[in-house]
């Protein structure tokens, strides 16, 4: 049998997911549980039907079931693109660490075809995933949520702790990274913990790129068709004013910082 994964969309000419012209590839499943989440349906590892209405991969449902095969097919439709941009693919989700089989054999896959990589991670996930793919991706895009270990475990349902260890870890062996803030509301775009996270970072000395993502609302909306259980909350997104007050520190602090993915 070949190996299959379970995934929820492939979407083609992303510009927001690193580098250049990119193809993403969302997994399904996550271990986290954001408040703020912007991919629902992404969250249940196992394949689901959906409220869907007729625009997601697999018609109305918020799943599919592909093989490797498939993935690249789709991948290499859009090499041309890469190849002019500076681009490559994009493995996301849903957290791709999850279907590390899978994800290894796609990062191989890309690798021999002489495609760049990128993962998107939330870094929770055992150390010996992470070597797994060790030279495999070419670019990491690591979340940094909120650095106090209560709140963390508050607003994602797990400690930090491993998200931490697996970056510092990361970084040590010279990988090439983004750090991800999504700015939360009174929650990751407070100064107490942008402070936080430059603390945590100045010692690795090797990240020094920040992308802040304003507040998402898309997830809201996205609960409510598919008919996911949520949290109902109350944010807005920042303006651009406030964003940039929070590049702007994060720069005086020495690191190199872009918005908006």
């Amino acid at each position: 049998m070949p190996p299959t994964s379970t995934i929820f969309d492939i979407k083609k000419f992303a510009i927001h997911d690193g580098p250049g012209i990119r193809t993403t590839v969302f997994f399904k499943g996550c271990p986290l549980d954001c408040w703020w989440c912007h991919n629902p349906e992404s969250r249940c590892p196992e394949a689901e039907p959906g409220a869907g209405d007729g625009k997601s991969l697999n018609g109305g449902r918020i799943d599919c079931t592909v093989t490797l095969d498939h993935v690249m097919t789709e991948i290499l439709k859009d090499a041309i693109f890469y190849d002019e941009s500076g681009g490559g693919v994009t493995f996301s989700g849903g957290e791709p660490m999850m279907q590390i089989d899978f994800l290894a054999a796609l990062l191989e896959s890309c690798r021999e075809r002489g495609i760049r990589t990128a993962i998107d991670t939330c870094g929770y996930a055992p150390p010996e995933d992470f070597d797994r793919i060790d030279g495999l991706a070419d670019l990491i895009l690591f979340d940094l949520k909120v650095m106090d270990d209560d709140l963390h475990r508050k607003y994602t349902g797990v400690s930090n702790e491993l998200i931490l260890a697996n970056l510092t870890r990361l970084a040590g062996r010279g990988v090439r990274i983004v750090v991800r803030i999504p700015l939360i509301p009174g929650v990751t775009d407070t100064r107490e913990n942008l402070e936080a996270v430059a603390a945590f970072l100045k010692p690795l000395k090797t990240v020094r790129k920040i992308t802040l993502l304003p507040y998402n609302k898309l997830g809201e909306d996205k609960a409510r068709r598919y008919r996911l259980d949520r949290r109902e909350v109350a944010w807005e997104t920042q303006s651009p004013d406030e964003i940039q007050k929070h590049a702007a520190w994060l720069e005086e602090q020495g690191y190199i910082v872009t918005t908006g993915g």
